[in-house]
């Protein structure tokens, strides 16, 4: 079996896309594809700015990572007085994490923060060393952390980029998932928690993640919303009022799910290749043995590479393996379908087969005289 290496550039049949993200106003921002980690557009990505209760998500991400969802915190004292943003914890009362990382992301509770923190180090500068050796770890090489709440404090900052890759990585926790995309809750003590991220009731499709507010910081948000085949992530710091946040933020997730688009990239029983048969047999059209959906950038062209045998022997059967289809984007394979032989070929019987040699030799013999 020869093996012969296709080519094809077939460009996706969709609109072109927008030619400019929407005007935001904000210190920063960044619109991100979840997927590849691709930057659909930012101002200022890696500025180091005040992020508010941002900080927050390092915070659950240590927690889960050394805590179990059913243990037990006894919350220290120095928790309780923590004031602003709270769930009214007191000294010596028993919440589990569950719990308090319910309150620190759904109602950015800064004592919940604090008592997670406490539950980890015996002071909140030890926490702080925790934080930022995590975010070495990460590469957050925007971030430095003073406080497990976010709360105002000298040299407590992060950029777009940094916080947007924390909350992906955060939002693999599919707990982290579900929490933040409730809008309200109800924990130990009776608490019902209420969400400050408006986008969960504007607009659908947000799933999270975490919301900021503090003076130094203005207002800030990681938000992400999901579209099909899609999830893009919208980082924005700096808002001037919580109202143009969620219109800024709400305009970026939209232009950003409107960069993509599903598109059927290969279809069921379409021919991609023809292999050659022995004995005068008509070619045997390969077609690809399951279809593929893919989302694909509007505007972006996609490659397909065929690679599939130019001939094969007798007897070959449909649905026989003779080739595979790859669809690539930018040097990263996005699906894969193997082509199968379309019908089934018998190989001739040995009368049939003589016949048909004597019928080439008497041809060939002919074209020399």
């Amino acid at each position: 079996m020869r093996r012969l290496v296709v080519l094809v550039l077939a460009l996706v049949a969709v609109s072109p896309a927008q030619a400019a993200p929407p005007a935001v106003h904000a210190s920063a921002f960044l619109v991100q594809d979840a997927r590849t980690g691709e930057v659909l557009a930012s101002s200022h990505p890696h500025a180091h700015l005040a992020i508010a209760s941002l900080t927050k998500m390092m915070t659950v991400l240590l927690a889960l990572e050394r805590h179990k969802l059913s243990d037990v915190v006894t919350i220290d004292r120095r928790a309780a007085i923590i004031g602003e943003s709270t769930i009214d914890l007191r000294p010596g009362e028993h919440l589990t994490v569950r719990d308090l990382v319910k309150g620190a992301l759904i109602q950015s509770a800064n004592d919940s923060a604090a008592a997670l923190a406490l539950s980890m180090a015996p002071d909140f500068p030890s926490f702080a060393r925790l934080m930022n050796a995590k975010a070495a770890a990460l590469g957050l090489h925007d971030t430095h952390f003073v406080r497990p709440d976010g709360l105002d404090v000298p040299d407590h900052y992060s950029s777009a980029a940094d916080m947007t890759k924390l909350a992906r990585v955060l939002m693999h926790t599919r707990f982290v998932r579900e929490t933040v995309d409730e809008q309200t809750a109800t924990i130990a003590g009776g608490r019902t928690l209420h969400t400050w991220d408006d986008l969960l009731s504007i607009f659908p499709r947000t799933i999270g993640v975490k919301t900021g507010h503090t003076a130094q910081a203005g207002w800030c948000q990681v938000a992400a919303a999901r579209g099909r085949g899609v999830t893009v992530y919208a980082t924005l710091l700096g808002g001037p009022t919580r109202s143009e946040r969620n219109i800024d933020l709400e305009s970026l997730l939209i232009w950003g799910l409107a960069q993509f688009r599903v598109v059927s990239v290969i279809q069921p029983g379409r021919t991609y290749a023809t292999a050659g048969l022995p004995y005068g047999k008509r070619p045997l059209p390969l077609v690809a043995a399951k279809p593929l959906n893919a989302v694909a950038r509007v505007g972006r062209p996609l490659t397909e590479r065929v690679v599939a045998a130019n001939a094969v022997s007798l007897p070959v059967h449909a649905g026989d393996v003779l080739g595979h289809i790859e669809i690539w984007e930018r040097g990263k394979l996005r699906g894969r379908s193997e082509l199968v032989a379309s019908r089934t070929v018998n190989k001739p019987g040995l009368g049939s087969r003589l016949g048909w040699y004597a019928g080439r030799t008497l041809h060939h013999l002919g074209s020399l005289l």
